[in-house]
């Protein structure tokens, strides 16, 4: 990658959520890039280049849950924060155990969001 900044990838179907979310990321000092789907995303050319993915769990066609069983079968191990406003113990075990970093409920706050970013990039928080 090019950029000095690690390229993180929201895929979520909730167009104020990518911007709200992309917005927070942007002022952590990333570089944001927003999916509305997840074959969006698949079928991009910011795939390489992820360093770190949030997903929403609940998105049509393909979950966010099938998207990463996908990423992952298919030999790429991009680190994952899985995000949801439908919370459900079952579907965060699931998410955890399938290798996500953290599993958030939505609305989740500006710390909880770096906190799990800079855990998925190999960062301390301080």
């Amino acid at each position: 990658m090019l950029n000095d900044e690690p390229l993180i990838a929201i895929v979520d179907d909730d167009e104020s959520v990518r911007v709200a979310m992309g917005g927070m990321v942007e002022s952590f000092g990333y570089t944001p890039v927003t999916f509305e789907s997840a074959d969006d995303f698949l079928k991009s050319d910011k795939l390489p280049d992820t360093s770190c993915l949030i997903l929403d769990v609940q998105m049509p066609d393909m979950s966010g849950l099938e998207l990463h069983g996908k990423l992952t079968a298919s030999g790429r191990r991009i680190p994952t924060i899985f995000v949801t406003a439908f919370p459900d113990k079952r579907v965060r075990d699931r998410a955890l155990r399938a290798g996500g970093v953290c599993f958030l409920s939505k609305p989740f706050g500006r710390d909880d969001l770096l906190g799990c970013i800079e855990s998925a990039l190999g960062k301390q928080t301080m």
